[in-house]
């Protein structure tokens, strides 16, 4: 499957027209799990201090603007990119990003150019061109490790993952089955569905999927089929009271259940994810083999 040229998804092509009709209902079916093995190795120490840096890269004639928040420390760390939502921009999502930062990680997070908030030319179906912008967002990142720059010398580009909340989870999803991207270690979908009804494919990995129970807008069921549809390690962490946003309440366990999940994806250990009173959590990150229906 290939992407459409910038500008063009939605106008008549039927896979493009379809990638945002799994918001209600999924119809992934769902698969048993074959146990994804993190690549062991020391985690980097946490920082108290992150900085930030902005870019812009180019694809197929796609400006992606992208702001990277970057542990100040001796690194190298892993690289997480992150997809906004419909109709937001990086910024929105700076609090999460940072906390994750802290931990230990390099994030980069591009604007859209046909689905963040003050774009000239909206598109909502321009989502299905999103994974190869965050995918070639990953590439341009690792460069930076070689080059003078705020980046040099921390990245580990051996360890990577992406993220992504709402029409950002669509996309991560998308980096994991239809533009499989097999540097990609781990994913954590925020609200999210699947793209373009594509099952999961491609080497083991690690997912988490973070979503509210009274979300309106990607219902909750949805999501959990697309995490039932998981070949591979996976967990869900189900805020009972939650919407589409995460809460205040809700914010500190997200990103808790975030930064142990990439730990342990990336690294080994225990993942050790929860949800408080505020939910429950699924967790079959490391079943050797766990039937969730029928298998394929």
């Amino acid at each position: 499957m290939r992407a459409t040229a910038a500008g063009a998804a939605g106008r008549g092509t039927k896979s493009a027209s379809q990638i945002l009709s799994s918001v209600k209902t999924s119809t992934l079916a769902p698969r048993a799990v074959t146990a994804y093995e993190p690549p062991g190795g020391t985690p980097p120490a946490g920082v108290n201090s992150v900085g930030r840096a902005d870019y812009t890269f180019t694809r197929d004639g796609r400006s992606l603007p992208t702001r990277v928040w970057y542990s100040v420390g001796t690194g190298p760390y892993p690289v997480l990119v992150f997809s906004h939502g419909m109709l937001s921009q990086p910024d929105d999502y700076a609090a999460l990003l940072i906390s994750w930062a802290l931990t230990g990680v390099v994030v980069a997070a591009p604007l859209y150019p046909h689905t963040s908030l003050g774009t000239a030319s909206f598109n909502a179906y321009d989502v299905a061109n999103q994974p190869l912008d965050a995918s070639h967002v990953l590439t341009e990142i690792a460069r930076q490790d070689k080059v003078a720059g705020p980046l040099h010398g921390r990245i580990d580009a051996s360890r990577m993952a992406a993220a992504g909340h709402s029409a950002g989870g669509i996309t991560t999803a998308g980096m994991f089955s239809a533009y499989r991207d097999e540097r990609l270690k781990a994913g954590i979908v925020l609200a999210g569905t699947d793209f373009l009804a594509t099952p999961f494919g491609g080497p083991p990995a690690a997912m988490l999927f973070v979503h509210g129970r009274k979300d309106d807008t990607v219902s909750w069921s949805a999501g959990h089929t697309v995490f039932e549809a998981v070949p591979w390690s996976r967990a869900m962490l189900s805020f009972t009271a939650g919407g589409h946003q995460t809460s205040t309440a809700e914010f500190p366990l997200l990103s808790a259940a975030g930064a142990r999940f990439l730990r342990w994806s990336l690294y080994g250990g225990v993942p050790a994810l929860s949800a408080g009173a505020l939910g429950t959590v699924e967790d079959q990150l490391q079943a050797a083999r766990t039937s969730a229906g029928s298998t394929s």
